[in-house]
């Protein structure tokens, strides 16, 4: 599951140090493309809002293995798209199908002893993260030598050689819910009215991924400009560094249930601040200066992504999946808000846009976390 949680959520992220040469080959400007990582987050979201859920009141294996025959085929829609609104499509319905890693880390906590759970989800955590960043490198140096359509396509391979894999290694796990679908649906709202510390990760994590999704989605365009001059393949190089602090969740997993998580989450939040005011200062035009943005940027999401996600499964281990779907529904409507309001801070206010919109999503996630964190 570590490992197919890299490989499947890579998926939505093989776009983004390819959006210029998309761009170029679909004659659109840089703020039109950005509507392709854009929807790749909106069906990953619509995904995990419809979709997850089930895994709550079906068997869990039956699920992944009925929904994954679909991540192939968007990825070979995306390959042989001849216009942005087809490839446009297929980006939405691969974040649509690419939720397996969502079942994954629930799957993990369930199947873990109490004394795991943590340990377990920062282990998932961590392939799903090296899948992020890794997925950078390589669509960046396949993009720049092969072209942007060998990419999708050959994720669409690696996905059938995994599929073949989940069904013949996956675990069962037995529905903890009894009910119909309508049922199902109105129980979200329940857990998301009644419980503020849900309410409020959601919140943080939307916050974070809205920062995360800012630096990606437009670093390709600002290495492209002056003084870097750089193509697709130096920006996929970037996920380098981040997959050097992708190990952080494994290791903070072990840790996590001894510190306290206020206090992880007030120095994160103050971490991914500091770091955009780095990017967005004097240095912003430095190797030097996206190197140690970067790095931190990326250990601050991980830190509050784990400390999120252990905060919501130890209050409702009943309804792991519903609870995720919550919190990670959020997550990544951030992102998508992340992505398109960078995308026009680019077009209209160049990196130094992208940076105000980076210190304001920080500055959002510590306000709220200090506002209405939980009162000793």
């Amino acid at each position: 599951m570590t490992i197919g949680a890299g490989l499947v959520v890579a998926n939505n992220y093989y776009n983004q140090p390819l959006l210029g040469l998309i761009a170029r080959d679909f004659n659109v400007s840089e703020s039109e493309v950005g509507i392709v990582a854009m929807l790749t987050q909106i069906g990953y979201a619509a995904g995990l809002f419809f979709i997850v859920p089930l895994a709550d009141m079906f068997f869990r294996r039956r699920v992944v293995l009925t929904i994954f025959p679909f991540i192939p085929l968007s990825l070979l829609l995306a390959t042989f798209s001849y216009s942005l609104t087809w490839l446009a499509t297929a980006s939405f319905l691969i974040g649509l199908s690419c939720v397996i890693p969502q079942l994954f880390v629930p799957m993990a906590a369930t199947l873990a002893t109490p004394d795991k759970k943590s340990y377990s989800i920062g282990l998932v955590m961590s392939g799903l993260l090296i899948g992020v960043l890794a997925s950078r490198i390589i669509s960046g140096i396949v993009g720049e030598y092969l072209g942007w359509r060998h990419m999708f396509f050959g994720g669409a391979v690696v996905m059938v050689i995994y599929w073949i894999i989940l069904i013949r290694q996956l675990p069962e796990v037995a529905p903890a819910f009894y009910g119909g679908y309508a049922a199902l649906m109105r129980s979200l709202v329940h857990y998301f009215r009644s419980d503020p510390e849900l309410r409020l990760a959601s919140w943080r994590g939307a916050c974070s991924f809205a920062t995360f999704a800012a630096f990606w989605t437009t670093l390709v365009f600002h290495l492209e400009g002056p003084p870097f001059h750089a193509g697709s393949g130096i920006a996929g190089a970037f996920g380098i560094l981040g997959v050097t602090g992708a190990v952080a969740p494994a290791i903070l997993g072990k840790r996590i249930d001894q510190l306290d998580k206020n206090r992880v989450i007030v120095i994160m939040c103050a971490v991914s601040l500091a770091s955009w005011l780095l990017l967005g200062g004097p240095g912003a035009g430095s190797y030097l200066a996206l190197i140690i943005g970067v790095l931190f940027i990326d250990m601050a999401l991980q830190a509050i992504h784990l400390t999120n996600q252990a905060v919501i499964f130890a209050r409702h281990p009943e309804a792991t999946n519903r609870v995720n779907t919550i919190y990670m529904t959020s997550y990544f409507i951030g992102g998508s808000s992340g992505t398109f309001i960078a995308a026009l801070a680019w077009q209209y206010k160049g990196w130094t846009g992208v940076s105000a919109v980076g210190i304001g999503f920080s500055v959002l996630m510590l306000v709220g976390h200090l506002l209405f964190r939980p009162k000793a």
